[in-house]
């Protein structure tokens, strides 16, 4: 199944068995499982309120092959703002919870331009992150990675920086909210050039925020994603990220802290 397949099954029975093929080692891709339980809770948003920022814990695994259930609640509709919970559960237990602000735009007259968009090498320049199965999470035979900043995972080159461009590889019908989640995490953590041999490293708590006004988005549209190391020890490493389009605009900004044993 596709991503957006998986969208689909997830809007009409709230409930899902996430293929292994969306895998990452023994749980499911974060990006695509918080990407589906953020759709269930924008479904739930009046119209014109736009997501502003999502929060994300990794409470622990979302398993490929296994139902998961997804549900989301309107915690309180304010006159601009609805803060919305989602949550998937599997085996009777959370796995995944989520808080997300949507908010209608305001009038304000603070008017500040965004940072520019960092220079990277042309897509066709960069190194592809190829899919090998069992050697590469398994959910990359579905989202494509070009490296243009930092260097590749386990190498022991170390660095501060890392991304490049990311798209789907099998291009979706449309370009929502939703592909924006999943694409973001895609990018495995900042800290793993620093180590020289293969060990695992995951998610603990995620918050992504959207632009508004978002720039427009074609299915197909390359993403430039970069992303900084803050500080990192003791078993965990601290990141932020923004995202861009291939025409310089700023689409989300990011911030990770993720567990890494090795």
């Amino acid at each position: 199944m596709n991503f957006d397949q998986l969208l689909s099954a997830v809007r009409h029975e709230n409930e899902l068995v996430i293929p292994q093929s969306w895998g990452q080692g023994r749980a499911s891709f974060g990006g695509l499982v918080a990407a589906l339980v953020f759709d269930c809770m924008a479904q739930r948003v009046a119209p014109g309120r736009a997501m502003r920022s999502l929060q994300v814990s990794f409470v622990g695994p979302v398993e490929p092959g296994v139902p998961a259930a997804f549900e989301a609640e309107v915690l309180r509709e304010g006159k601009a703002v609805s803060q919305v919970q989602g949550r998937i559960w599997q085996n009777g237990e959370p796995r995944l919870v989520c808080l997300a602000s949507f908010g209608g735009d305001r009038e304000s007259a603070v008017q500040v331009d965004a940072l520019p968009a960092p220079t990277a090498k042309p897509v066709d320049e960069c190194q592809s992150l190829p899919f090998i199965q069992g050697v590469t999470p398994d959910f990359t035979q579905h989202i494509e990675m070009r490296w243009s900043f930092g260097d590749m995972p386990f190498t022991g080159k170390g660095g501060r920086e890392m991304g490049g461009w990311m798209q789907f590889r099998e291009t979706p019908e449309q370009f929502s909210d939703a592909h924006i989640v999943a694409l973001v995490d895609a990018w495995p953590p900042a800290i793993l050039p620093h180590l020289k041999k293969r060990a695992p490293a995951s998610s603990l708590s995620w918050a992504l925020d959207i632009v508004h006004p978002r720039p427009a988005l074609k299915p197909g549209d390359w993403l430039l994603y970069k992303a900084s190391i803050d500080q990192a020890g003791a078993g965990y490493g601290h990141t932020q990220a923004g995202i861009w389009t291939a025409s310089g605009e700023l689409v989300a900004l990011s911030r990770q802290t993720v567990t890494v044993f090795g």
